[in-house]
């Protein structure tokens, strides 16, 4: 079965609706210079010989290339971190730049370990699941737990844990004599596969880049989003190892150079990472009802055409990652007042880390009407939202999506400079904007269903389920008491989760940053029907027929966790980490991230130890 395919019956789509980061509409390659077309071709045409190189080396081999990669990577560490914080409108170094470390570098330094140590088993005869424990997931499915597998991640990471659950019929052995993927068959080529790169977090390219390698055999061809433009000198050192035998090329360009790539005969695959209407534009060509400023007349009309006769006009597979409308579902709960002030902190962070531009932002917190604490939570929740540090909204046409929620919601609650609200959801008998449309802003939407405990529970999986925009991923927020009470009942709830990854008591950018882990929207979609995308991407340990992947984090931080410890309560996850350096009230978090990440790169115990006392003072 191919990786990407799905067993998995169809279920109801939650289509997005036309998002604003959408491109207006498909741009011909006409307009295309003739000499950028024939260097495009003998980027091609360098690829296509690099497949002979490629299904010619050992699995040996290949994971000793990617320890080069991971010199390479390190070589380059600061100057991705510091470029990326620069194209943001920041100096290098600026308290805002911890996230710069932690979705660049850091997160592809991971990746890069992981699959190598996944190829080094495979070379062994040994499957990448060995020694990982698979028992019993809700509604008959399997699932491996994953995270941590070393000293390293169990101390760093201390309280985090993840699972990757498999779809419903896969046993124990299936696992893991399917886990390889295209390394499985390594003289086989998957051809030149063709990346368009995400323009939103800098080790999204470089990620999938290396997907294409491993999980599919294929040899890859990455065209960089414009808005990461600077970061082309560091990606081409970063991967110079893979650059240098044909195995990867890199080119630059616009939505002309796509759509030529996109249709060029010798490409045997597209990745995308990016919007639904992109994706359309893409497989059915720019429809006439698409994004604002679309296409009408007869390129229009050919694309309905398309559409309707179930003609795409990509001719070749396609994977994505889409995004979504994310719900945080916060279960009631007796909380005290520094659980109410942390979790707010914690909601806040899942909207503004990155300006909000990340595919995976949360965007709409369901809460109890019947909560006794509801006020003090939201009260907690605008007066963090409003007090974190102010960023730059960066991303291409963010202006104008902050003006479209200023006229969906007249009565919106503003903050730093009107760059950032909370709008409240009025409970139509249809989807708010704020439910239907991915924002990529700082917009927050608060919805309320009624209910407690299992009742509240039930209710808000179903909203999110049937009302929010997607199926990438879905956070909640529970104390060990109530989880406790709830039982059984819980992780029933959570298997009714209808995404492909959840976060439990931590965000599920936590998942996107764990390379065993899996990334991708709910198994079913389709070309016709793509939701929040087809296939996964990180997947290191290249696990086959998976549905989702759910992480799990402590509900408090160090100290105020060593009560849940001493406890023991069968639920609560202990741990020794203070506030995460990711969270927008983090005092140290650049110094952390940049720190654990040289960690990773030198593994110098100096250097960790000076980065945790940091970590302390978060």
């Amino acid at each position: 079965m191919s990786p990407t395919s799905s067993t998995t019956p169809a279920t109801p789509r939650k289509t997005p609706a036309k998002s604003p980061k959408a491109p207006a509409g498909r741009v011909s390659e006409a307009g295309l210079p003739a000499e950028e077309r024939a260097a495009l071709d003998e980027a091609i045409t360098r690829l296509e010989e690099g497949t002979r190189v490629w299904v010619a080396l050992t699995l040996d081999q290949r994971a000793r290339l990617l320890g080069r990669v991971r010199d390479a990577v390190g070589a380059v560490a600061q100057e991705w971190a510091d470029a990326a914080t620069i194209s943001k409108g920041l100096e290098p170094g600026h308290p805002l730049s911890a996230e710069e470390w932690l979705g660049g570098p850091y997160a592809v330094i991971g990746l890069l370990d992981a699959l190598r140590e996944t190829l080094e088993a495979l070379a062994k005869g040994r499957s990448p699941l060995d020694g990982v424990t698979i028992d019993q997931a809700p509604g008959g499915r399997l699932r491996a737990h994953t995270f941590p597998l070393n000293g390293t991640e169990k101390f760093l990471l201390s309280g985090f844990t993840g699972e990757v659950w498999f779809e419903p019929g896969v046993t124990a052995d299936q696992a893991r004599h399917q886990a390889g993927l295209a390394q499985l068959a390594p003289t086989e080529s998957g051809g030149v596969g063709l990346v368009l790169g995400a323009g939103n977090v800098t080790s999204i390219p470089v990620a999938d880049v290396l997907y294409e390698l491993f999980a599919h055999n294929r040899v890859a061809l990455l065209k960089v989003n414009p808005t990461q433009d600077a970061l082309l000198p560091v990606f081409e050192r970063a991967l110079a190892p893979l650059i240098e035998p044909g195995l990867v090329r890199i080119v630059r360009g616009g939505a002309a150079t796509g759509a030529y790539l996109t249709s060029h005969p010798r490409i045997a695959h597209v990745h995308i990472t990016g919007s639904a209407a992109t994706f359309d534009a893409i497989v059915w060509g720019a429809s006439t009802g698409s994004a604002a400023g679309g296409s009408s007349g007869a390129e229009g009309a050919d694309a309905d055409a398309a559409r309707a006769a179930g003609e795409p006009q990509l001719k070749v597979p396609i994977t994505a990652e889409l995004g979504g409308v994310s719900p945080i579902i916060v279960v009631p709960g007796a909380w005290s007042a520094a659980d109410i002030e942390y979790q707010a902190q914690h909601v806040a962070t899942m909207r503004l880390v990155n300006a909000g531009h990340n595919c995976i932002a949360g965007q709409v917190v369901i809460l109890s009407s019947d909560w006794p604490q509801r006020a003090e939570f939201l009260q907690a929740l605008h007066t963090a939202y409003a007090a974190a540090l102010e960023r730059p909204v960066w991303y291409p046409r963010s202006d104008e999506r902050l003006e479209a929620a200023a006229s969906a919601y007249p009565d919106a609650v503003w903050s730093a400079d009107r760059t950032r609200a909370i709008v409240e959801v009025g409970g139509g008998e249809g989807p708010d904007p704020v439910e239907s449309i991915e924002y990529f802003a700082p917009i927050l939407g608060v919805v309320e269903v009624g209910g407690t405990g299992q009742e509240f529970l039930d209710a808000a999986v179903a909203h999110a389920n049937a009302r929010l925009t997607g199926t990438l991923g879905a956070n909640v927020l529970i104390d060990p008491v109530t989880e406790q009470a709830l039982g059984d009942g819980f992780a029933r709830a959570i298997a009714d989760l209808r995404y492909g990854d959840i976060a439990i008591n931590t965000w599920t950018a936590f998942n996107f940053l764990t390379a065993r882990l899996t990334w991708g929207g709910y198994p079913g979609a389709t070309p016709a029907d793509v939701s929040s995308g087809i296939g996964v991407v990180h997947n290191a340990l290249l696990l086959d027929r998976v549905e989702r992947s759910v992480a799990r984090g402590p509900f408090r931080p160090f100290p105020r966790s060593v009560g849940d410890t001493l406890r023991r309560r069968r639920l609560a996850q202990g741990t020794i980490l203070p506030t995460p350096p990711w969270f927008v009230n983090s005092r140290t978090g650049a110094e952390v991230s940049a720190g654990l990440t040289r960690y990773l790169v030198d593994g110098k115990v100096p250097g960790l130890v000076r980065t945790l006392a940091k970590a302390m003072q978060a």
